[in-house]
This record gives structure tokens, C-alpha cells and sequence, in this order.
């Protein structure tokens, strides 16, 4: 596996070994010492065009516990602002003999571009409106250790579908893995072309809850946005939004999942997100040992 991209073309039995590597990774990670010298010597560098904490905190916390020399690039104090294009970017970084480049780019498909024009590893990170396939292995990983289970599971994910890279790559390697998706969402952040993913349509909220095993809840990206598309936060939260008064809706062993950053009291309340039925913290837990697993089999080439 030279580089990981994208969820589209994994098969179910790729995405089960990485999550069989990272449950050995998670293990590491409760440990005193948590490090392991799978990339000792080896140089990965974060190249984040676009505004990150968790996607950014959980590569670097997962490439210095498996011994790899971090580095940050920052864009703001970069060429890049003097006019520097992205692939002299990249190839100068290559020629300091760089061995992986974590990449996240507001531009949907730049993570292939570079991937396409450097022979260094790529792994992306979020393009765009395309895809977060890390995100995605993390968010199915998460369900999977509440559930033992994926096959025949319902999911429903509900916020911004159109602007979100999360939904994206969670859609295709749900799929992959026998899992059925449902999408709920104001009409007006739904894609044009929705009934193209092949998943169910959700009307309103209670259908969205119904028989649930799992919500993947988004929030409303306004940085991605051309012009406002919901009237107010009041209003989504009400029609939307994930309150205290659902929960008598939901199953009793639903899950509540958010990749975060979480707007409280909008898409998701406090009350929700703080609840036994949130595996949000799990999320970020279960990250780091995920993209462990993908920068080893990126760097060892390994097929998932």
C-alpha cells in the first residue's frame, strides 16, 4: 500500500486488517512507556494547508510513539504564501529525503495530485469536499469495538452531507462493510445528486432515530459554504439537532459519534455529547492507534 487515499476501493478484508493492527496499537497506547520502534529513522511530514487540532495532534502523537521523526509544515510561514506551488512544495520537501507526507488540503483531489507527481508515501488527511479517510477507519473502528459487529448495523449520518468529507468516506467503507446507511440532513446541505450513494433518505428526525445503532452527527461547515443555507442555529437545533428529549427515541444501546469540532446546543447538545450513549472521546482515542496502523502499512507497503 503505497499510499492511502481513499475509502472507495478498499475491500472488507483491507479495512479489517488495519483495524486488527490497531487494535495492537491501542493496546500500546495504554501502556507507561507508549512507544514502538516501528518507524525509528523514518521522517513523516504533516503538510496541513487547511486549520486542524485533532486530525494534526493525532498523526503527530501517532507517528512519535511509533519512533518517527515529526514534522510540522506550516503553511502560514511557508513559501506557499510567496506564491510557491504545491508541487515545488512538495518536491522540496522530497529532496530533504521526507519518507510519508500526511497531507490535508482545502481542495478537493490535491492529496492525489501530490500523490500522483512524488514517489514518497502519501496519506491524506481531508481534501476538500472529498473524502477523510482516516477520520472514516476511526469512526467504523469506534463502532465496532461497542458492537462486535458490523454487518446488518444501521447508521445514520445527519448534519452537513453536501460540504462533508466525513460522510463521504464513511458512506463507501460502511457499505464495503455490509453496514446500512441512512443520511438525514436539511434539504439544502444534501448533495445534488444524493440518491447516487444508494443509501436511505431519512424525512425527518424521528426516521433518523429510528432502530439506530449508531448516529454519526456533523456539524454545519460554514467555512465550506458559499452563502448561508439554514436560516438559523435555533432553527437547525430544532429540526436537526440532537437534544435531550430524543433519547427516549433512540435504542438504549445506540451510539452517538461526532468528528468533531462539536457545536453544542446546534447539531448536538451538551446533554448528548456528554451522555453514556457518546463514544466521542473513543473517537479521538481509537484515532491515534488507527493512523498508527496506516503509517506502518504505508511505510512497510503493505496491502491492507
Amino acid at each position: 500500500m503505497k499510499n492511502f487515499l481513499s475509502t472507495k476501493d478498499l475491500t472488507k478484508e483491507e479495512i479489517l486488517n488495519i483495524f486488527d493492527l490497531a487494535d495492537t496499537f491501542r493496546e500500546l497506547n495504554t501502556r507507561g512507556v507508549k512507544k514502538a520502534p516501528a518507524l525509528a529513522g523514518k521522517t513523516v511530514i504533516n503538510l496541513f494547508f487547511e486549520n486542524s487540532t485533532r486530525t494534526r495532534t493525532s498523526f503527530e502523537i501517532a507517528e512519535k510513539r511509533l519512533s518517527a521523526d515529526s514534522i510540522n509544515f506550516s503553511v502560514a510561514v511557508s513559501s506557499a504564501q510567496k506564491g510557491e506551488t504545491l508541487i515545488d512544495t512538495v518536491h522540496n520537501l522530497e529532496s530533504m529525503k521526507a519518507d510519508i507526507f500526511v497531507i490535508r488540503h482545502e481542495c478537493s483531489g490535491a492529496v492525489k495530485f501530490v500523490a500522483d507527481n512524488t514517489p514518497v508515501p502519501v496519506i491524506n488527511a481531508g481534501d476538500g469536499l472529498n473524502e477523510h479517510p482516516t477520520q472514516s477507519m476511526l469512526d467504523i473502528y469506534t463502532i465496532r469495538r461497542a458492537k462486535n459487529r458490523l454487518e446488518g448495523l444501521n447508521v445514520t449520518i445527519m448534519g452537513d452531507i453536501s460540504h462533508s468529507r466525513v460522510a463521504r468516506s464513511n458512506i463507501w467503507a460502511m457499505k464495503t462493510m455490509g453496514m446500512n446507511v441512512r443520511l438525514f440532513g436539511p434539504p439544502t446541505v444534501m448533495p445534488n445528486d444524493v440518491t447516487s450513494f444508494g443509501c436511505k433518505i431519512c424525512k425527518n428526525i424521528d426516521e433518523a432515530l429510528d432502530d439506530a445503532d449508531a448516529l454519526i452527527i456533523l456539524r454545519i461547515q460554514r467555512e465550506r459554504q458559499g452563502e448561508l443555507l439554514i436560516p438559523s442555529a435555533r432553527e437547525y437545533a430544532r429540526f436537526f439537532g440532537v437534544m435531550p428529549h430524543h433519547f427516549v427515541k433512540m435504542k438504549k444501546d445506540s451510539l452517538i459519534l461526532h468528528p468533531g469540532p462539536i457545536n453544542r446546543g446546534v447539531e448536538i447538545s451538551s446533554h448528548a455529547a456528554d451522555s453514556d450513549k457518546s463514544a466521542i472521546l473513543e473517537q479521538v482515542e481509537n484515532g491515534v492507534a488507527i493512523r498508527m496502523a496506516i503509517l506502518c502499512m504505508v511505510d512497510k507497503g503493505i496491502k491492507a
